[in-house]
């Protein structure tokens, strides 16, 4: 742990919201950006997404399952964390994550169950002892399979979803709303920082798709397909640029206010951040993908499939990065300089704390092993992605 550095005030000398904070948002904007890829097919039609339909529901549902893990890890006493459920207060910012992610929770689940119904009663009719009785669990004592009762769970799917967008644009625009709530701190008070965390939320979600998709068609020995891949780059590419010129405007205004606070946050940025704000969130997490999406983009037709799967992979992994570094750089970065704005703190993660590197890396790994698990009950790749159709 570093000293930290010019004037301090005595009870200011310590970061409260570690890197637990920082998986949060980062979690739920991987929630957030794949539920809306998938609204993408269901709601508006498009086609170039069916073959990452079911992907991206229950990529959505994973890192959901494991989204309220960061924010146990923080609390002294994780149990109480019912009480928001148990007393609610409806006036509570803090509180309005359960009521939201409840309510998500609950849309997701639905839309999920009536996507892989035909293929979960199939599943019990095809299989026997203790598969078949799971099965038949999962099918809920529902076994209608006719056209018409297929027409209707599309109906129904695609109102879920519809519902569903709005719904996680504010699970994940909240995170963005409590930071920017905190008039004290000059480097989170914006309006713009739910925008900017919202649409870095689906800058994740893309990207975390066209890697997990990717990586899927490897192992699996199928060929990607070319028009979803494309699809997915231009909109990343898009949703890149809305993102990155939201952070950069944010800066720009505040450098161009140049009021007391830019003294400090100026030398927050090109000091204390100076690698993970410039060097990592801007050149090697945003100007590197923005080229190599780029070239993915307006040379399409020219490149050959597997040219355009690397570039397209290699941005999105770098994009996943900058997000992260976006996260960090907001939450650390946020309380790095002091309340006097003459001083900075210093902080570093340890690798086995219980708010450390180790258990951070354990937080993106268990919804990757959840996909996995989805994958072994329903088929994410089946053939079956339009209820409408047989």
């Amino acid at each position: 742990m570093l000293a930290s550095v010019n004037y301090l005030f005595p009870n200011d000398l310590h970061i409260h919201w570690s890197l637990m904070i920082v998986m949060y948002p980062y979690i739920t904007g991987l929630v957030a950006g794949a539920f809306i890829v998938s609204s993408l097919y269901h709601v508006f039609g498009k086609e170039e997404f069916r073959p990452i339909a079911r992907l991206s529901l229950l990529t959505s549902l994973a890192f959901l399952v494991v989204a309220t893990c960061p924010l146990l890890l923080h609390l002294g006493h994780p149990e109480r964390a019912l009480n928001i459920m148990i007393t609610p207060h409806t006036t509570s910012a803090m509180a309005g994550f359960g009521f939201l992610y409840s309510i998500y929770m609950i849309i997701l689940v639905l839309e999920v169950w009536l996507v892989f119904r035909i293929d979960i009663i199939e599943q019990a009719r095809g299989t026997t002892g203790w598969r078949r009785r799971g099965y038949q669990l999962l099918a809920l004592g529902v076994y209608d399979t006719s056209p018409e009762a297929r027409a209707l769970d599309h109906k129904v799917v695609t109102v879920l979803a519809a519902i569903g967008i709005p719904a996680a644009c504010m699970l994940h625009g909240y995170v963005g709303f409590l930071f920017g709530g905190i008039k004290a701190n000059p480097w989170w008070s914006t309006p713009l920082m739910p925008i900017i965390f919202l649409f870095s939320a689906v800058v994740s979600g893309i990207a975390a798709l066209i890697i997990f998709y990717q990586v899927a068609m490897k192992v699996r020995g199928e060929e990607i397909d070319q028009p979803c891949i494309s699809a997915l780059a231009r909109w990343l590419w898009l949703f890149m640029i809305i993102s990155v010129s939201l952070e950069l405007l944010e800066i720009i205004s505040l450098a161009y206010e140049r009021a007391e606070e830019w003294e400090v946050i100026s030398e927050l940025i090109t000091h204390q951040l100076s690698f993970s704000y410039i060097s990592l969130q801007m050149i090697i997490g945003a100007l590197i993908p923005f080229i190599l999406l780029m070239t993915t983009v307006l040379l399409d037709r020219f490149l050959h499939p597997r040219v355009r799967n690397s570039l397209t992979f290699i941005a999105g992994t770098l994009l996943l990065i900058q997000v992260m570094a976006m996260r960090w750089n907001v939450v650390i970065g946020g309380q790095i300089f002091s309340k006097s704005f003459r001083g900075f703190r210093d902080y570093h993660p340890h690798f086995l704390e219980r708010e450390g590197v180790l258990p951070a890396i354990l937080l993106v790994i268990i919804p990757c092993v959840l996909l996995y698990l989805f994958h072994r009950v329903v088929p994410m790749f089946g053939k079956r992605t339009d209820l409408s159709q047989g």
